[in-house]
């Protein structure tokens, strides 16, 4: 994709190399904004394999309000893997368990991913009990209603709760806007942190499928998703990465499906939900800075 290149190629050859607080250190630049017409197709990168898979179900598992990582493990989804593990290794209760073995013990245990597994408060707690408010029933419901209001947020930086989340939420808050015809429906989400390579292209698939998904259930069609940039950095770790993805010519872009029954924003589920004529380079492997 693109403008997904241009942000990579602009914060490589105009960032700034600076440390942060994982240590390993990254390129950075303040302040991004790239559009994205849902119109041109699905915008899953094609310069290498995204396990999108993965990327929809994080999504269905915000919007449950879910914040334990057990229903991500059973259905094999390792997003959210490595914070409790850092955790769970600085414990008195870690035996020297490999990440396999922890994972194991979360799906096979509930006491232990109760104990274990919780996040805190992150994006499915803010999303569906921000102080007691739903926010996204009350997105749908506005959006349905009140079409031309200015108010169609939803927060996740919750500067109340911060400190018990394992990871301060990276995509903040998102707002959405219905066209004057009421016929089309556009998603902005502003990011204060943004790794390049592993993270944005998750963040894309996602916000692209979210869009698509309430867009379907309050009758308008999907048109631009609009990523605007905090901190958008390339970790040092992941500089030949980047490059080698820079070094590919970008194939088109794939087609989504959404089944046409479903009403309701809570009701989807991965068998309703399909990618269609994917055809990415091969997958880039890279280390996550946690």
């Amino acid at each position: 994709m693109k403008q997904y290149l241009d942000l990579c190629r602009e914060v490589l050859e105009h960032g700034e190399k600076r440390g942060d607080r994982t240590g390993t250190g990254t390129i950075s630049k303040f302040g991004y904004q790239m559009r994205v017409n849902l119109e041109d197709g699905f915008p899953l990168l094609t310069t290498k394999k995204v396990f999108y898979r993965g990327i929809f179900e994080e999504l269905f598992w915000f919007l449950k309000g879910e914040t334990n990582i057990r229903p991500l493990a059973l259905k094999n989804v390792k997003i959210w893997n490595d914070w409790p593990y850092a955790k769970y290794k600085k414990s008195e209760e870690y035996q020297g368990e490999s990440m396999e073995e922890f994972i194991r013990k979360i799906c096979e245990d509930e006491a232990f991913a109760d104990k274990w597994g919780d996040l805190g408060p992150v994006y499915g707690k803010q999303w569906r009990d921000f102080g007691g408010v739903d926010q996204i029933s009350q997105l749908i419901e506005n959006l349905k209603n009140d079409p031309y209001s200015r108010r169609h947020l939803v927060v996740a930086y919750n500067p109340g709760e911060v400190d018990k989340m394992a990871l301060p939420p990276c995509h903040a808050f998102f707002q959405f806007y219905v066209s004057a015809d009421k016929k089309k429906l556009s998603c902005q989400l502003y990011q204060r942190s943004a790794d390049l390579f592993l993270g944005v292209p998750f963040n894309i698939a996602s916000y692209a499928l979210l869009l698509a998904m309430v867009a379907q259930v309050c009758g308008y069609e999907p048109y631009e998703f609009i990523h605007t940039f905090g901190d958008a950095h390339i970790y040092l770790d992941h500089i030949e990465q980047i490059k080698e993805q820079l070094s590919r010519q970008p194939r088109p872009l794939p087609k989504l499906w959404l089944n046409p029954e479903i009403k309701n924003i809570f009701d989807f589920t991965i068998d309703d939900v399909k990618v269609l004529d994917y055809d990415p380079w091969p997958a880039i492997k890279g280390k996550v800075s946690v």
